[in-house]
């Protein structure tokens, strides 16, 4: 008999998180969503709503509270997190950012891995970013929280392996996307729809690919971003 697919997804209520919720519950995901806003997510089908900040002490309460609702937990998809340009290096901007990029990804993606370690198995899929490939200077601490999210899950999929555990692993990496998120005059190139990132993450859950790059047009550039030497980027006006 085939196990039932549930899932739980972190930062549900707007952008790629909602999106992603839509089309797991399309597919017959019984999905379970948080995210600090609830209002935002009555309506979506899900079969468990929880109000969850991952920066909070009691976030991974809140968690398996959400995880007993929905009946257990297949899949882990996390889509939490913030970011802003900070060119003046304004403090609370920078240490915001880290507290939800680097705090919130490590105690949630953490509470994950170790109910996944005790049931046997299961996958957990997270969005990071391509601003993870090269530390960027108009966004210090958001690139800075991305690439330590990089890093974490492919040290988290390495301890999995030689613990032996069941336990998948897929770094969403996506380049900008028309979300709250990125609200403002700042007018960002390339700009992708939260829809069809959503489509292309499913898929990559589904293949359980490893790590996946949005879009051709991002894999070419972050491909090309590696190969440029530090000498020549720290000299680059971004």
């Amino acid at each position: 008999m085939q196990q039932e697919k549930r899932a739980i997804v972190i930062g549900a209520s707007s952008g790629i998180g909602l999106e992603v919720a839509k089309l797991l519950i399309e597919q017959g995901w019984k999905v379970g969503v948080a995210a600090r806003r609830v209002e935002l997510m009555q309506g979506l089908g899900a079969v468990a709503v929880e109000q969850i900040d991952v920066t909070a002490d009691d976030a991974t309460e809140a968690l398996q509270r959400l995880i007993d609702k929905t009946g257990g937990m297949n899949l882990f998809f996390y889509a939490s997190g913030i970011g802003k340009q900070n060119r003046e290096l304004q403090e609370e901007i920078e240490v915001a950012t880290t507290k939800t990029n680097g705090l919130g990804f490590v105690r949630m993606i953490g509470a994950a891995y170790r109910y996944f370690a005790l049931q046997g198995s299961g996958h957990i899929a997270a969005i990071t970013s391509i601003a993870g490939t090269k530390g960027l200077g108009p966004a210090p601490s958001y690139s800075a929280t991305k690439a330590m999210q990089n890093v974490y899950l492919q040290a988290l999929e390495q301890q999995a392996n030689s613990r032996h555990l069941d336990i998948r692993f897929t770094d969403i990496r996506p380049g900008f996307v028309d979300t709250a998120l990125l609200n403002g005059s700042f007018h960002y190139p390339m700009m992708m729809r939260p829809e069809k990132v959503a489509r292309e993450i499913i898929d990559a859950v589904n293949n359980k690919q490893h790590i996946r790059v949005i879009d051709w047009r991002y894999r070419i550039l972050t491909a090309v971003w590696r190969r440029i030497p530090r000498f020549i980027w720290r000299r680059m006006k971004l």
